[in-house]
């Protein structure tokens, strides 16, 4: 199980280039690449400069973050996420980066569970198939809050499913999954190939429906069942990587290198009671 920094956790305290150097010097050996932060990174530097860090560093790129409300959309809206789509696709084959993240739309009204499903499907074929001949995988995030469109892990499988694309899986974020309450059964039953991108995070005690992002704790520190999920991804024979993601201001306020640091000293503190292999190679 190898360990990867999402850049959320230093959203507001760093930037690209700093992000990618701590996490060498912490021994990551993954990045998620916030779009946001490449955007800014690519107005003083290269995609080739970006290539050559991660030829020479042992930190690789895992995926990019994020498409984001990609059902329900009016036709501009649609047309700039595909436009995102190909901006990612096309760094990603200059970089290895193989994977986007693609998360669903809020408040969209009083649609039934199954228009929901036939939408975003929809939606996932047409990017899954525009994705394709780049090699890329999207990993389709549900949201744990009332009002997102999917926002359990059962919900988000079955659409997965149904989708039908080898390119197409989801993202488990213990988070998400907590907070509205997802059924381990469903995990249980999930082919661990189409789980694409595993993050790890941990949240304050809240009913369910309450929680929001800047609830967000350190692994090990909240009220997740961190035990049943990594237990049943052992079982399930998925050790792919694991990837610190929290949104928490209080720890945008600290130091990056404190931010980064943390995040792998306490992703390594959880994950190594399951997976006690070298989590660097």
């Amino acid at each position: 199980m190898k360990i990867a920094f999402n850049q959320a956790t230093t959203l507001n305290n760093s930037n690209l280039e700093t992000d990618l150097a701590l996490c060498e010097k912490h021994g990551y050996d993954y990045i998620e690449i916030r779009l946001d932060k490449l955007k800014q990174y690519l107005t003083s530097h290269s995609v080739s400069e970006l290539k050559d860090f991660f030829d020479r560093s042992h930190i690789k790129p895992y995926a990019f973050n994020a498409l984001e409300y990609i059902n329900f959309r009016d036709e501009a809206g649609f047309r700039q996420i595909k436009e995102d789509l190909n901006f990612l696709s096309g760094i990603g084959e200059v970089i290895g980066c193989k994977k986007i993240v693609v998360v669903p739309t809020f408040d969209i009204g009083d649609y039934t569970r199954e228009q929901i499903q036939t939408e975003t499907v929809r939606v996932l074929r047409e990017l899954a198939d525009m994705a394709q001949p780049y090699g890329v995988g999207l990993a389709f995030e549900f949201v744990g809050y009332p009002n997102c469109s999917v926002n359990t892990f059962g919900q988000a499988y079955d659409i997965v499913k149904a989708a039908d694309r080898d390119n197409v899986g989801i993202v488990l974020d213990c988070f998400h999954f907590h907070a509205m309450n997802s059924r381990l059964e469903d995990l249980r039953l999930a082919d661990p190939g189409k789980i694409f991108i595993f993050h790890i995070d941990d949240c304050e005690d809240l009913p369910v429906g309450a929680l929001r992002d800047h609830h967000r704790l350190w692994p090990g520190q909240g009220a997740v069942d961190l035990d049943a999920i990594l237990t049943t991804l052992k079982q399930l024979g998925y050790d792919e990587m694991v990837s610190i993601e929290l949104f928490r201001p209080e720890y945008w306020g600290w130091e990056a290198d404190r931010t980064i640091r943390t995040g792998k000293e306490t992703t390594e503190q959880v994950v190594r009671s399951y997976f006690p292999e070298p989590l660097r190679t």
